[in-house]
């Protein structure tokens, strides 16, 4: 072997040697692997951004052509429960920034507390919600599988509903159409969870990964990403809320 080639072998072993371990081979900088993986992080959301648009079209849709059984539908929903939901989610997006904030300072006690904060209000959001489906399995408003729209051509079967705002029910057909807002709602409410679901998830697993010291040695693209992953979370529900609440609530 030649004085140059093992010359370079020694260079590139040292340079190789030299990379943090955090760094894929693949990169030729951290700052190159974090816009990579940071541009895959926001593409991914704009994927999310196409698919709950088309719910939310859809629901703009029906509503037009259904108003009156939509206006019926939203006096079914608790604005108590909801309003619960959206302060504990506002909370967990602070949570969230800071366990960012702690991961990038590099304080693991900080960041443990509020990964664990964060993680404990996805549970309470879930659990709220829990409540009002239960709720709409006992008033028979689960499309599909346990419906009747008898509640809506008679106001005297739900008489706390019909008392905060009217006592004229609904035509019979216009009455039948109150299903497809609940097929909304438990279709754009579901799919929300979910995430919320793999959220809950995702930070058990960083949780023990922070145990262990990852996140603070200097590498916290993972908690960046996933406190995106967050946010756009929130941010749907601060659209669904009004959307499935309070429009036309009055």
């Amino acid at each position: 072997m030649s004085d140059s080639t093992a010359t370079a072998n020694g260079t590139l072993a040292e340079a190789h040697h030299e990379h943090p371990p955090y760094q894929r081979h693949h990169f030729e900088t951290v700052s190159q692997q974090f816009d990579a993986t940071n541009f895959a992080m926001w593409l991914f959301l704009l994927t999310e951004v196409m698919f709950f648009g088309g719910l939310f079209t859809a629901y703009l849709i029906m509503r037009n052509w259904y108003y009156p059984a939509f206006v019926e539908g939203s006096h079914q929903l608790s604005i108590f429960w909801g309003t619960a939901n959206t302060t504990v989610l506002i909370l967990s997006s602070f949570t969230m920034a800071m366990g960012v904030w702690s991961a990038q300072m590099k304080r693991k006690g900080m960041l443990l507390f509020f990964l664990g904060l964060t993680f404990v209000l996805g549970l309470v959001f879930l659990g709220i919600k829990s409540i009002e489906w239960h709720e709409k399995w006992e008033k028979s408003h689960v499309p599909g599988l346990r419906y009747s729209g008898q509640s809506f051509l008679n106001p005297a079967s739900d008489p706390e509903v019909y008392a905060e705002y009217h006592d004229k029910p609904l035509a019979p057909d216009m009455a039948s159409k109150t299903e497809q807002y609940f097929f909304l709602y438990f279709a754009m409410t579901g799919m929300h969870a979910l995430h919320m679901v793999i959220g809950i998830g995702i930070l058990g697993f960083m949780i023990i990964r922070a145990k262990a010291g990852a996140y603070t040695s200097g590498h916290y693209t993972f908690v960046e990403n996933f406190g995106l992953y967050w946010h756009f979370v929130d941010i749907i529900w601060i659209f669904l809320f009004p959307l499935l609440y309070l429009i036309s609530r009055y």
